[in-house]
């Protein structure tokens, strides 16, 4: 994966943790269906709370693995499955 590929992917997934943690998201998908297609098998049985916990643990996570692909290029061919 290319590194403009790999900071496109990071900035969207940013955004879509940021919805869900700071702009409605959580709200918008508390106790549906979709938020354990978005989100994880278990959400739709957390509350808001519980999903902006959630995404907040995810935004940490993906910064890392940011930084982590930034940092070593070979770990980019893990999430896209090839070089």
């Amino acid at each position: 994966m290319t590194l403009l590929w790999w900071v496109v992917f990071h900035a969207l997934d940013a955004l879509f943790w940021l919805w869900i943690l700071r702009w409605g998201g959580a709200a918008w998908l508390e106790g549906t269906f979709l938020s354990g297609f978005l989100v994880s098998i278990f959400a739709p049985r957390w509350g808001a709370e519980g999903l902006r916990m959630f995404a907040l643990l995810m935004l940490v996570v993906c910064a890392i693995s940011f930084v982590w692909g930034l940092l070593m290029p070979e770990v980019r061919c893990w999430y896209s499955g090839h070089c």
